[in-house]
């Protein structure tokens, strides 16, 4: 009788490596020993000094977490298995206890494979001998990368992320030997200089000041195949404008840039812009010569995603990434920054996918806005994920077809989305929802109509839409959504006392006796919500504060009030504080969340450190005072 729990399991492995190199009967005849495991969240498979077991594992479902254990610390995850990933395996070819815990991360279903049924087939087959060799040789579930060949870790010290893992956030290395050109070199001339001198690229500048950028794929595309002939100006064949970057520029935001321009060199100046002299050069190859863990990987990976599974698994190592930063104590803008580019790519990339999947391309030009967090490049956890729609105008009697498309396009792509870990919107404030999925002229309808009604919905919803970022599409159609925005708030005093109004609602979260502010009631009682309490109030006022100075395309909340220093000398050490309160409890907030595994936003104070306590209560002093500045210059009294 045929086994078709078997047969399952088979088909299972045959997608994965290292049973993807056996024959199906191979397959068949293990899938028929293996033991099928469920376990619950938090559960463990195996951990640290523990004898080892008679099998190895590979995830059928769920997600696992491979935590180093140091004696009297706390467990560090140090990498993440999710559908298809081995592991449990060196243990077994090395004869010893397992070094690491093995803790499920969510509820899973694990295949249990014997060895004794396993291991004739890594002598008869030498691909599988030689995958498995690798990955006890590495310690690693990936063995075909060319750095790990070789090489033989014993040492169970070495079961960690990497020092070199924030090699991405060190200064970039700039290299000064470079060559420039006026506009009017000739081809010939400037490829010559570049040969003598042996660099890729020849920089065009006008009284030392960067206008454009040649390199020698432009070389090879252009006059190599007769386009252009050396004759011709450099000009003819430049990029231009150059992108450019000051010298504090790091290694991730380099690569990153590279990445989003399809670019692969980057010019130094000055002050960051075209405007002053050229200083230097960076280079793609200058940066892999350097060699270092860094989020180019994962980015590259992001956009050669075929599958949303795969997205998932990504965003998985985005997470331990982001673990392994906040642990280093690296600055908070700089980590914001690199997970803010990831998130864009992979919300890019979803939305990508679901237009190819699509009977049709778009009718229409459209823009993918991420609201809230993601707008403020604020997200660092999982948390709801906020987005609208905006598609240029079309014909009245296509308007209901045109909305029809980008409605079936947004729920695809928020389903998708949902899977990698963006939970759906409580409150159905995502582009699939009809009322936020709007032509541009019914966008600028909308927002006229909430801020001339100004009740507390029409209010709360403005806030949100304040906040948002252009993830894929037309610039243009945001652009003109955000002018309108200036528009007509130009004078609106009304308006802005709602809007600071609403921003007092959540007064700082201290009682009298200076004792943080608790739940009363409900599942979440007696926790402290630093989201509402701590972190809102500070958004809240840095959105009103600039929007009062009509001032755009800055979303975050520490970033605007660094602005509002700049703006206000005068009041420039309480904002230079709340800057530094933001990112103090936007990053506490996302260590209690990797901590507790969710959103971090209801903390138990009882876990906290006396310093801990000490810190938040110097925030929300801030918070204070920031909010009697806006009293004082309000009329908030008639709306509260």
């Amino acid at each position: 009788m045929t086994n078709s729990i078997a047969i399952r399991i088979a088909d299972f492995l045959a997608d994965f490596p290292p049973f993807s190199l056996l024959h199906r009967a191979e397959l068949d005849k293990i899938a028929s020993e293996i033991k099928v495991m469920y376990f619950e969240q938090g559960q463990t498979i195996f951990s640290k000094n523990e004898k080892v077991h008679e099998y190895f594992y590979i995830v059928q479902k769920g997600a696992v977490d491979l935590q180093k254990a140091d004696n009297g610390q706390e467990p560090e995850t140090i990498d993440k298995c999710d559908e298809g990933d081995v592991f449990g395996l060196r243990p077994l070819f090395a004869k010893e206890n397992y070094q690491i815990n093995a803790i499920t991360d969510e509820e899973s279903v694990i295949y249990a494979i014997p060895l004794n049924v396993f291991k004739p087939y890594t002598i008869s087959n030498s691909q599988v001998g030689n995958f498995l060799i690798e990955s006890f040789a590495s310690n690693t579930r990936n063995p075909y990368s060319n750095e790990h060949r070789g090489k033989l870790i014993a040492d169970e010290d070495d079961i960690s992320l990497k020092k070199e893992a924030h090699f991405e956030l060190q200064p970039i290395p700039i290299v000064k030997k470079m060559v420039t050109v006026s506009p009017e070199t000739s081809i010939q001339k400037a490829a010559t200089l570049i040969s003598k001198r042996k660099v890729g690229s020849v920089i065009v500048v006008e009284d030392k000041k960067p206008v454009g950028i040649v390199t020698d794929v432009d070389f090879r595309e252009l006059v190599a195949t007769g386009r252009f002939t050396i004759q011709d100006s450099i000009a003819e064949i430049m990029n231009s404008p150059v992108i450019c970057y000051s010298k504090n520029l790091t290694i991730s935001q380099a690569q990153l840039t590279m990445m989003k321009h399809n670019i692969n060199h980057l010019c130094i100046t000055k002050d960051g812009t075209p405007n002053t002299k050229v200083k230097g050069i960076v280079s793609e190859h200058d940066i892999i010569v350097s060699q270092g863990n860094n989020p180019a990987v994962l980015m590259k990976a992001i956009n050669r995603a075929s599958s949303t599974k795969k997205l998932k698994r990504i965003r998985n190592k985005i997470m331990i990434l982001l673990n392994g930063y906040l642990k280093s104590n690296i600055p908070l803008s700089h980590v914001s920054n690199i997970i803010f580019e990831l998130n864009d790519a992979t919300i890019k990339r979803t939305i990508k996918r679901c237009i190819d999947k699509m009977d049709s391309p778009p009718p229409a030009k459209f823009a993918w806005m991420s609201l809230g967090s993601q707008g403020r490049k604020e997200q660092l956890l999982h948390t709801d994920q906020d987005n609208a729609l905006v598609f240029e105008d079309v014909p009245e009697e296509k308007l209901a077809e045109t909305r029809a498309y980008f409605l079936k396009l947004a729920t695809k792509v928020t389903k998708r989305l949902n899977i990698i870990g963006y939970e759906f919107c409580p409150a159905e404030m995502m582009a699939r929802n009809p009322k936020y999925c709007l032509s541009l002229s019914e966008w600028k309808e909308q927002f006229s109509e909430w801020v001339t009604t100004s009740g507390n919905d029409e209010i709360l919803l403005c806030q949100i839409f304040f906040d948002f970022d252009i993830s894929y599409g037309e610039v243009k159609l945001t652009n003109s959504v955000s002018d309108h925005i200036f528009e007509i708030l130009k004078g609106n005093s009304n308006f802005l006392n709602r809007l600071a109004a609403q921003a007092l609602r959540n007064p700082s979260p201290l009682g009298f006796f200076r004792q943080f502010l608790v739940e009363q009631d409900g599942e979440k009682k007696d926790l402290f919500d630093i989201k509402k309490r701590g972190i809102m109030p500070l958004t809240d006022a840095a959105r009103l504060l600039i929007l009062e100075h009509r001032v755009k395309n800055i979303s975050n909340t520490s970033e605007r009030f660094e602005k509002l220093a700049q703006l206000e000398p005068n009041n420039k050490e309480i904002y230079k504080a709340c800057a530094y309160s933001s990112r103090v409890m936007i990053k506490f907030r996302t260590k209690q969340g990797l901590k507790n595994k969710d959103n971090g936003r209801f903390i138990n104070l009882e876990d906290l450190s006396k310093e801990d306590k000490i810190k938040l209560k110097r925030c929300f002093k801030t918070i204070k005072e920031i909010q009697e500045l806006i009293k004082v210059r309000f009329q908030t009294t008639y709306y509260l």
